[in-house]
């Protein structure tokens, strides 16, 4: 792992299946790297800046469902997870949440290397080149497997609570940013935990983190699959030129195009 071009990073987004691992994963990268970890702190600083209890601020946390709405009176700064004073305009509880669920993410970018989980953080810095956006997925029986050992209940409740959070981000994510959680297009890398053990995800991270640094000073006009590639000496074999001299597709025996072949 080559610090120096990884420091050039300011933050992992990790988005996940419940019961993936992802959680772990990130406080495992988080370590190895030696970055800020932002995952429930984020709901806490979020309570302090609205002035409501940790609970009532965990109902929020990736629900569409509001708390009571409330007009935030004196509210002036919300303290992110590093001294960051960001202003949070008064407005109802439901829409101040939001606000600051957007300057928590953005504070944490702002003072740089975060591992960020879950919060639509990879919504909120999509744009951002110096992100990385990780998800990670596994298997239903594996997932039910890891709630059981970890929260010590039985697999009945370990699949409904599995469920239970999947719906809920499903729906937070919708619901806040029109986007789902499984919309590949969305990450940079996504892992299965189903085979892979969670240090080996870890190892991947941190090196897909340095890949991707590595593309920083690359114009955008640059990037892409086809970056650096050379043309085809000639055009695939489910091409063919027609009369006037254009290559269109040739087709199968049910008059259909064949698969290509790239």
């Amino acid at each position: 792992m080559k610090e120096a071009e990884i420091s050039r990073m300011r933050a992992v987004t990790i988005s996940r299946e419940y019961g993936s691992g992802g959680g772990e994963i990130a406080a495992r990268l988080a370590t190895r790297l030696g970055w800020q970890l932002i995952d429930h702190e984020v709901v806490v600083e979020v309570a302090k800046a609205l002035g409501v209890s940790e609970a009532e601020a965990e109902t929020h946390d990736e629900h569409v469902e509001g708390i009571v709405s409330r007009i935030l009176s004196g509210l002036t700064v919300l303290q992110s997870p590093a001294p960051v004073g960001i202003p949070v305009q008064l407005m109802t509880s439901s829409d101040a949440y939001d606000e600051a669920r957007h300057r928590v993410v953005e504070g944490a970018l702002a003072t740089g290397h975060s591992v960020i989980v879950g919060r639509g953080a990879q919504i909120l810095l999509r744009d951002r080149r110096d992100v990385l956006h990780v998800r990670v997925v596994a298997s239903l029986e594996e997932r039910i497997a890891y709630v059981m050992q970890r929260e010590r209940i039985d697999r009945a409740a370990a699949q409904a609570r599995i469920q239970h959070k999947d719906r809920d981000r499903v729906r937070f994510l919708a619901a806040e940013h029109h986007q789902s959680p499984e919309d590949a297009h969305l990450y940079d890398i996504t892992v299965n935990t189903t085979v892979l053990d969670l240090d080996s995800v870890v190892g991947l991270l941190a090196f897909a983190l340095e890949c991707k640094a590595k593309r920083l000073s690359v114009p955008a006009s640059e990037l892409g699959p086809g970056a650096g590639l050379q043309r085809y000496a000639e055009p695939p074999a489910d091409f063919h030129r027609d009369k006037s001299g254009s290559n269109s597709a040739s087709t199968g025996d049910d008059g259909q195009p064949p698969a290509a072949s790239t």
